[in-house]
């Protein structure tokens, strides 16, 4: 009679544990501080079991975050993609925009890495790219469900219990550049020149 062992089920890897993290989104040295080292300690490993998948791992250690991306396509040789594409709508592009310009100018200016705004601030940023409403409840609500759609995607972090207070998370640099901000800018003129075109015609 043979005699099988049963072996007991192993636990998941400190590969696995950095890896699940980052499919889940952007992985940061203040808040995901053991899944952080375990990264730097097995980088070149991550990189090799992401790329099997169709993907780079991006690690910012200066600015402290991580995050998977798409490889471009080669030989015609093309996967799932397992990092997803998010439409936007127009008005969150711009809040995009705004914040990323706001942390180059905080960046330009003060010694301090994390840039921290209210909820009245941001309302101020965005309440001039909106069209003009009388009521000033159902504008407000339009920028909350542009500032939620930010805090989803991971730009923006609301720190624990203060719900009206806002942290501008540094990986923000890495999805809005230059191009992207220049490119915006240009249609950012042409919707300003609508918007008051549009408001000559109803004064």
């Amino acid at each position: 009679m043979i005699d099988v062992q049963e072996t007991e089920p192993q636990g998941p890897s400190d590969l696995s544990v950095v890896v699940i993290t980052l499919m889940k989104g952007p992985l940061y040295r203040d808040t995901h501080e053991k899944p952080w080292a375990l990264l730097l300690d097995l980088r070149s490993q991550v990189s090799d079991y992401v790329s099997v998948l169709g993907l780079q791992a991006v690690v910012d250690d200066s600015e402290g975050y991580a995050y998977l991306r798409s490889l471009p396509v080669d030989d015609g040789i093309e996967l799932p993609r397992l990092v997803a594409r998010r439409p936007l709508s127009f008005h969150t592009s711009i809040l995009l925009a705004l914040l990323r310009k706001r942390m180059a100018e905080f960046d330009a200016s003060s010694s301090e890495t994390r840039l921290m705004l209210t909820r009245e601030q941001i309302v101020e940023m965005l309440r001039l790219y909106l069209p003009p409403s009388t009521n000033e409840a159902r504008l407000v609500d339009n920028i909350d469900t542009n500032i939620n759609r930010v805090v989803e995607m991971g730009f923006l972090r609301r720190p624990r219990g203060q719900e009206n207070l806002f942290e501008v998370r540094r990986i923000l640099k890495a999805y809005v550049d230059g191009q992207w901000l220049a490119d915006f800018d240009a249609r950012l003129d042409e919707y300003l020149d609508e918007l008051a075109e549009s408001e000559g015609k109803e004064g």
